[in-house]
């Protein structure tokens, strides 16, 4: 009897949070399609015309370009960077490992508004570097930590008596980390490249530091379109953010069954 008490309990509570969190997304998507030239709800109406105002708006498209682009290249260099050095570092039995890898972790300690305003001083005002590479810098440290947390946990879980196995057979150290780790902590590797994305993708903390008249990030061009409209285009690009970043998960998870079943 007590036992279903507390399975009821448990039901309405996670039923009163899912309406928490997806109440709000149902607002945006309703007040998209209302026709006055401001958010109101509940809205009057029903048209696209704020969908195809978007694509009307330059700083939208070339802020979504912008986005993409340091997204995926921010991700693929902490995957690039984080791989080896975690793989280093269980595999090589560094003394104070824990330290090191709380160096590698600590970005997620800091505020990434600190962080943005910290690369913008060092590496834009002191080393004049192009704001392209101090933007990538930035949503790199953002990016890093997750690989190194999901690679880490990954190897760890991994036997390493299967390497051994591999070299005995004649695989160098390179050709084992290719063929057998590799291949073995892939939906590790896959579900830090999503993490990467996403939250670089929707950064704003560190992209209002880190851009110029050239340099626009799809997050801070939808702030900047704010100070000055507050029409239902605001609420049409939030949900083609939504729909975009959920075809992103489901191509990501997708992959990754197939490599699960594999």
């Amino acid at each position: 009897m007590i036992h279903k008490k507390s399975s009821k309990l448990l039901t309405i509570f996670s039923f009163i949070i899912f309406i928490f969190l997806f109440f709000p997304l149902f607002l945006i998507v309703i007040t998209s399609f209302g026709k006055n030239s401001s958010i109101q709800i509940p809205p009057v109406g029903f048209s696209f015309k704020w969908y195809v105002n978007i694509f009307h708006q330059p700083m939208f498209i070339a802020g979504f370009r912008m986005s993409l682009i340091i997204a995926l290249l921010s991700s693929v260099l902490a995957l690039v960077i984080g791989i080896p050095a975690v793989y280093g570092l269980i595999r090589s039995k560094v003394h104070h490992y824990s330290w090191f890898q709380s160096f590698f972790l600590s970005p997620t300690l800091i505020p990434e508004i600190v962080i943005g305003f910290s690369i913008y001083q060092a590496l834009v005002i002191k080393l004049h570097i192009p704001m392209f590479f101090g933007l990538l810098c930035g949503h790199l440290m953002l990016g890093l930590p997750y690989v190194i947390r999901l690679v880490t946990s990954g190897i760890l879980l991994l036997d390493q008596n299967i390497e051994e196995a591999a070299q005995i057979y004649g695989c160098s150290k390179l050709e084992s980390f290719m063929k057998i780790i590799l291949p073995n902590i892939s939906i590790n590797i896959i579900g830090a490249f999503m993490m990467c994305f996403i939250n670089s993708f929707n950064n704003i903390p560190i992209s209002l530091f880190l851009n110029n008249s050239e340099i626009h990030m799809l997050p801070t061009a939808i702030l900047n379109y704010l100070q000055n409209n507050y029409d239902p285009t605001v609420s049409a690009i939030s949900v083609i953010l939504m729909i975009f970043t959920t075809i992103v998960t489901f191509i990501i998870d997708r992959f990754t069954n197939i490599a699960n079943t594999k």
